[in-house]
């Protein structure tokens, strides 16, 4: 099939079924289309709806979100998980609010942002300035190694080549902003990871998956390794007012900036914290374990309620300790598993009050 028809056919099916009524594609400009790029890195669009309407109200633009703290940012993130995305989103608003607002308008400069790789910068420039430039997305990925009967893992530098090279040929010089919305429209709806639509691609048999009956095998997947289990004790510390005590993580790392319970890698490490800093435990009550899962390995976490007989708050440390009541939690940045935690105990608490 030459580019000329693949873009034909891709274009027709994007005029008749595309999506043309997400957020961000209302008002398109290169500040909205960045956020909702970075939004949808490796998370779902209907996910990232309601988190990108409420970050366009709180941050409607580049300089609002600079100014803004790190904290807040990372409040309205909180959920969407890989919270670099949020630091880097933060690092780059500084940088284009420094340059007047302006965004980079190449393809070279954009890659330049903090968390803007090379598919993510041509997207940008596609959608919100016209400009021709391939994208290779986890979706684009999909439909490219279907068509053309790509095998091999797409992490492998080879095939990765081979995918750039179909996409830079297939993409149009006009209306990118379409084509490469269609494209990941494709991926997101039609082309999915298990029971694609065939039925439906505008693609047909020209597409080597489905004449070959291989869409179950193409893309080839990422070689299977056993993920690894690390345990954790999270020290859910109450003072004599109900209140809890979070911690600032490390700017870096897992749920980085993010406030959070004290963490231990034992039982008796947690305790012997307690004892460090003047908390002698008069109540100590273990949860049932559970499991938060990231990409690269499993969280086996247990919550340790501990009430103690020190009631003075002595172990605050400049800016990267705090005591809240777990009512006042959606102030704060907090992982996911850590605030149902939290939200679980505030339910707890109340019963316990009410009777």
């Amino acid at each position: 099939m030459t580019p000329e028809i693949f873009q034909r056919r891709i274009l027709g099916w994007f005029d008749r079924h595309g999506r043309k009524d997400l957020p961000w594609q209302q008002n398109i400009n290169p500040y909205r289309v960045w956020v909702s790029e970075i939004m949808l890195q490796q998370t779902q669009v209907a996910t990232v709806i309601p988190y990108f309407q409420r970050f366009m109200v709180r941050f409607p633009d580049v300089f609002r979100l600079a100014e803004a703290p790190l904290d807040e940012v990372l409040q309205h993130w909180a959920g969407l998980g890989y919270y670099a995305r949020a630091r880097n989103l933060h690092k780059s608003a500084r940088i284009v609010a420094d340059n007047g607002g302006v965004f980079p308008d190449t393809l070279d400069s954009m890659s330049e942002l903090p968390g803007i790789g090379r598919s993510t910068a041509g997207a940008i420039l596609s959608i919100a300035c016209g400009q021709s430039h391939p994208i290779l997305d986890g979706n684009v990925r999909r439909v490219l190694a279907r068509f053309h009967g790509i095998h091999g893992w797409s992490g492998d530098s080879k095939v990765n080549k081979e995918l750039w090279s179909v996409s830079r040929r297939y993409t149009p010089l006009q209306r990118t902003a379409d084509y490469t919305q269609a494209m990941m429209d494709m991926g997101a709806t039609l082309c999915t990871r298990s029971k694609p639509n065939c039925d439906g691609c505008p693609l047909g048999t020209a597409c080597f998956a489905f004449r070959e009956n291989k869409t179950d095998v193409l893309p080839t997947p990422k070689p299977r390794q056993k993920i690894p289990v690390k345990q954790a004790f999270w020290l859910l510390l109450k003072n004599d007012e109900q209140q809890v005590l979070l911690q600032k993580r490390p700017p870096s790392g897992i749920w980085g900036g993010l406030w959070s319970l004290p963490e231990f890698v034992s039982l008796a490490e947690l305790q012997q914290w307690c004892l460090e800093k003047n908390y002698p435990v008069r109540r100590l009550r273990e949860l049932a374990s559970q499991r938060h899962t990231f990409s690269h390995y499993h969280l086996d976490y247990t919550a340790v309620i501990v009430e103690s007989e020190n009631p003075n708050n002595n172990v605050m440390e400049a800016n990267l300790a705090v005591w809240y009541k777990t009512s006042q939690i959606d102030s704060l940045g907090l992982p996911a598993p850590v605030k149902r935690l939290l939200q679980d105990q505030q339910i707890e608490e109340e019963y316990d009050e009410n009777g």
